[in-house]
């Protein structure tokens, strides 16, 4: 049904305004009691499917990725279509418009989007204020916070905007995810220094071992890193002790692609990063000897896809424009195929 009738309306229109609707559908339609049907419709509940990862107990191995939920407003809805999992963010310290619009691009005929939003935001205060409403009821709802640095922030103070997103989400969310790979933000190039990137990842484990209670920290990396440079992201995570790679945010590149708004800047997600994420997801385990956990996400549109990212050697596994293209019947088709081939 979604695929026959609504994806064909909601394309007719803009795709960040359709993004806006859609939240604001959801949000009403939860309201009025359809959260139970959703979860009728598309939540599997079977110990099967349980994961134990980073120290957290998932419910299933199928997630949102981040940047579908920025603001924290939508989580427990979304989490009625039968994610195991809600990543929010790209959180900043203060909120921030990002990149002038039009900034996101369907290219249908690839079953892909570009994307220059440039972490577009209310700011990492607001986040926590959605957050604090979290009812017992939706604790159950694991939580991931993407952070990442604002836009106008100079070199020697990334750290500083990382720390700040990480002391102000700590209490509200199950783990955090330092975003380090995302094309679209300004001064990129520090963020792919290794040595830069081990300094990060010291600071922010030192402030959370101040915490009573701490919590898994993971590195997001780019699917065009070639494969010094997986060695080290490697040898970064051995060094750091960082809890796990988030392999792939969107890439850079435009090979193969068909559709008319191929050559628009930014960040390519959908189909054409599937094989090229889940061969970065391979490398990883393979020549870390499965040292640490990997979530997979990058063109996951079929439970084959997933299935492939499982099989490469990712842990869990996250869908962003695949929900958009397949809507939300696609999560419980790849847990299904998941429990058929346990």
């Amino acid at each position: 049904m979604y695929k026959l009738f609504i994806r064909p309306f909601l394309f007719i229109f803009d795709p960040e305004k359709v993004h806006e609707f859609t939240f604001s559908v959801i949000r009403v339609l939860t309201k009025i009691g359809f959260g139970g049907i959703f979860r009728s419709l598309y939540q599997i509940k079977n110990p099967k499917l349980e994961r134990e990862v980073f120290g957290i107990k998932f419910p299933n191995p199928v997630g949102l990725a981040a940047g579908f939920d920025k603001n924290a407003v939508l989580f427990k809805e979304l989490s009625n279509f039968g994610f195991g999992f809600i990543e929010i963010g790209t959180v900043t310290p203060k909120g921030q418009i990002g990149n002038p619009k039009k900034r996101l691009f369907r290219l249908k005929e690839d079953q892909a989007i570009i994307n220059r939003m440039g972490f577009n935001n209310e700011g990492v205060l607001a986040a926590v204020e959605k957050l604090k409403k979290r009812s017992l009821s939706e604790a159950k709802v694991i939580i991931g916070g993407n952070i990442g640095k604002n836009t106008q922030t100079l070199p020697e103070n990334y750290t500083q905007d990382y720390i700040e997103c990480f002391n102000e989400l700590h209490p509200y969310v199950d783990y955090f995810v330092l975003n380090v790979s995302c094309p679209n933000v300004s001064s990129h190039a520090k963020l792919n220094d290794k040595d830069y990137l081990e300094e990060l990842i010291s600071e922010v484990q030192k402030r959370n071992q101040t915490f009573e209670k701490q919590k898994p920290i993971l590195l997001k990396i780019a699917p065009d890193l070639n494969k010094l440079q997986l060695d080290e992201i490697i040898e970064l995570v051995e060094t750091t002790k960082i809890n796990g790679i988030i392999a792939s945010n969107t890439s850079v590149t435009r090979d193969n692609l068909i559709s008319e708004n191929k050559k628009e800047m930014g960040g390519l997600s959908g189909k054409p990063v599937s094989d090229k994420s889940t061969q970065v997801i391979r490398y990883l385990h393979t020549n870390s000897k499965g040292a640490f956990p990997i979530i997979g996400v990058g063109g996951i549109h079929s439970e084959k896809d997933a299935l492939e990212k499982l099989e490469a050697g990712a842990s869990l596994v996250q869908i962003f424009t695949g929900f958009i293209y397949e809507g939300p019947g696609l999560i419980k088709r790849i847990n299904k195929a998941i429990l058929q081939n346990d």
